[in-house]
């Protein structure tokens, strides 16, 4: 028997997240049946979506029940394997969530090789950052050379991988952050054409100016103030991937605010606006094998970077993820987990 230390969902929140909703357990694990394995966390990756997933309302995946182990994906070792083509000592892509073992199928994993790129790749640029990066924006977004896109939270995973695989298109990439340094990484270690600080008071004026010619694509994950200020900049024919709505993800009963419904769909009609929002998974069978090709290639040729922002610890994992809806991770957030 192995015991996992495991952090569960202790209650649902109402607005932010408080280290009240989570609460540590640990479980004897049974030892693995016909065609399962044990794994053991090396990573486990910390994601805005993961605030959906607590609460109760009706979205496109199932919540997490009230004293289940939080979702999350992983880098796991295995420790033993009844799985055909899984063997001890493999590094795989999983699903295990916020805990230190599992007992799970081997169908549906991963082997990885750590030769090829960091294991913990797996979670960020080479895994489902990356790919909604390379999927809302190559499917939904459209890019054409000469194009300006403006991407928002643009220093994090899915961020930094839209700006500079739209410059490989040969777009102008003008990316949106928090704080100086995320807007001079974005600048001078990225490469993006232009890049501004949502904090700065006059942040609707700056954008307005890094944008001469106005908006063609807009990656849309964050909502809020940001939308708010690239909505009248969009260009005729514009096209919006919706991937995420962190400014939002913490509203709960927050007091009402006007209806600028009817606004939004005034644009949406009289420019001709393409606003469609997307899961990932949507496109897994299509595009996942041309995007791991394609971004590896472009890894190894120095032509995307990418900055992960690493915590120790499974007990870190609620407060780093408080952090992150806070906007205080600086790169993809993963949590060293053995």
């Amino acid at each position: 028997m192995v015991a996992s230390t495991q952090i569960v969902l202790a209650s649902r929140p109402e607005g932010v997240p408080t280290a009240a909703n989570f609460r540590t357990e640990s479980a004897e694990l049974p030892p693995p049946g016909d065609g399962q394995v044990l794994l053991r966390t090396l990573y486990l990756s910390l994601d805005p979506y993961m605030r959906g997933r607590m609460s109760a309302a009706k979205s496109y995946a199932a919540p997490v029940e009230v004293g289940a182990v939080m979702v999350g994906g992983t880098v796991s070792e295995v420790l033993e394997s009844r799985a055909p083509g899984l063997s001890k000592g493999d590094v795989v892509q999983s699903h295990s969530g916020w805990q230190t073992h599992q007992v799970t199928r081997g169908k549906g994993l991963r082997v990885l090789d750590p030769d090829r790129a960091p294991v913990s790749t797996a979670l960020g640029v080479l895994g489902m950052p990356g790919f909604t990066a390379y999927s809302g924006l190559l499917r939904i977004g459209r890019p054409a050379r000469g194009e300006t896109l403006v991407v928002a939270a643009a220093s994090g995973p899915v961020g930094s991988a839209v700006g500079q695989i739209a410059r490989i298109e040969g777009v102008r990439a003008v990316g949106v952050a928090g704080g100086p340094k995320k807007v001079a990484y974005l600048r001078d270690e990225l490469g993006f054409d232009a890049a501004i600080d949502h904090r700065d008071p006059d942040f609707a004026a700056r954008l307005r100016e890094a944008v001469p010619d106005g908006i063609d694509i807009y990656f849309e994950n964050v909502g809020g103030a940001v939308a708010e200020a690239v909505y009248p900049l969009l260009n005729t024919y514009a096209r919006v991937p919706v991937c995420g709505l962190i400014a939002d993800y913490n509203t709960g009963n927050a007091p009402e605010e006007p209806n600028r419904l009817p606004a939004f769909y005034s644009r949406i009609l009289t420019r001709s606006l393409t606003v469609r929002g997307f899961i990932q998974t949507e496109f897994v069978d299509e595009m996942y094998d041309d995007f791991l090709t394609d971004m590896s290639g472009w890894i190894a040729e120095g032509r995307v970077k990418y900055r992960e922002d690493v915590v120790d610890g499974l007990e870190q994992a609620p407060e780093a993820f408080m952090g992150l809806l806070e906007g205080r991770n600086f790169g993809k957030l993963l949590v060293r987990v053995g």
